[in-house]
């Protein structure tokens, strides 16, 4: 049987999508019209319809979203995996009062599936670590999901 295709997010993905998270994105690149996968952490859903991401300017994400704007974003959640699919665009060059250079990017969802392979569920969800400073990590999340809030 074929999972539901939803329109928006449903509430576990909205509500996991509230504070950084860790997701992969798949664009399709500028260069080689081939696929593209980043993980990326600084997400934010402001409402079931949209999710914000920032990225540092000189991604290739950045890029890649400048020339073709239909990306998918794998999120973990739920005990699951979900593909939400949408179109992107550039919603800030630079993220205001963020000390890093990172540009703000929109996603807007056209479709949410569940993509996890039959008779089975994600045990446990993906950890990670930061490599540099706890505190000064600590300080930069919250300055970017505070960005991103404010431009939501």
């Amino acid at each position: 049987m074929a999972n539901k295709v939803e329109t928006a997010l449903i509430d576990p993905l909205y509500n996991c999508l509230q504070k950084e998270r860790f997701v992969t994105i798949a664009t399709i690149d500028h260069e080689t019209g081939s696929p593209n996968v980043s993980a990326i952490s600084w997400v934010y859903a402001p409402d079931r319809d949209r999710v914000l991401f920032a990225v540092d300017q000189r991604s290739r994400i950045v890029e890649n979203i400048n020339n073709h704007p239909a990306i998918v974003l794998n999120l973990i959640a739920n005990e699951s995996i979900y593909s939400i699919n949408g179109n992107a665009h550039l919603k800030e060059d630079r993220l205001e009062h963020v000390p890093l250079k990172l540009a703000l990017i929109e996603l807007t969802i056209s479709e949410v599936r569940d993509v996890m392979f039959y008779g089975s569920k994600i045990a446990t969800e993906p950890q990670y670590e930061k490599t540099y400073d706890e505190k000064a990590a600590a300080k930069l999340d919250k300055q970017v999901l505070d960005a991103m809030k404010s431009k939501a």
